[in-house]
């Protein structure tokens, strides 16, 4: 299994890097973004101490991906800030989509989406058909989320990535040890926001998944 989008103490999650790697391990993760909100305030210290655990991550057998989830930025400033984070380590990108339960400024998606160093757009919330062409000509995957409040418009996502071809990863956006996702809990995410049973098991594997192969 994977999850590309986590969180640890280095930004509002709860737990130490090495211990989340350690509670997905034991759940059967194999591969883990930890992507921590950033600007361009705290990036550089981000990225640095995910490479300081990354032997940790060898160690219990995971492909670990350091990664940020840029964060509340001015749409402006994003293709700078992503591009910026891959030149300086960064295996995964993420951009905090226009989820309708906080205050993201309009224009984010779009941003992100005509952003070639942005890898997964995360909690899309209304996106549009527009955009989501912009992320199948880019190979950007719009997230599936487990997360409470941002889960809301999955069924959407689903139906527009669907729609127009785009790539999907099904997330948890964790920041709590309760937030881990079982095989199952992914199962029922994925089938709750209409993702077909055909689909399932490319999408919600590393085997057989589009979006997985740029990183190995």
């Amino acid at each position: 299994m994977y999850d590309f989008h986590t969180h640890t103490l280095l930004s509002d999650g709860d737990l130490l890097p090495t211990e989340l790697l350690r509670r997905m391990q034991v759940l059967g993760y194999t591969v883990v973004g930890i992507t921590d909100h950033v600007d361009a305030g705290n990036i550089d210290e981000t990225l640095v101490s995910l490479g300081r655990v990354a032997k940790s991550a060898h160690t219990m057998g995971i492909k670990l991906l350091r990664g940020v989830e840029i964060t509340h930025v001015p749409p402006v400033e994003i293709p700078d800030l992503a591009r910026y984070a891959k030149e300086n380590g960064a295996d995964i990108v993420v951009v905090h989509g226009e989820s309708p339960v906080e205050p993201v400024m309009p224009g984010t998606n779009h941003a992100a989406l005509s952003c070639p160093h942005v890898d997964i757009l995360a909690h899309p919330g209304l996106i549009t058909e527009e955009d989501a062409t912009l992320a199948r000509k880019h190979n950007i995957a719009l997230e599936i989320t487990a997360r409470g409040g941002h889960n809301r418009t999955n069924g959407h996502v689903a139906r527009i990535a669907e729609k127009t071809g785009c790539l999907m990863v099904v997330d948890s956006d964790a920041h709590h040890p309760g937030d881990l996702m079982s095989g199952r809990d992914r199962e029922i995410i994925a089938a709750g926001a209409g993702i077909s049973s055909e689909s399932l098991k490319s999408l919600l594997s590393t085997e057989g998944n589009e979006f997985f192969n740029r990183f190995t």
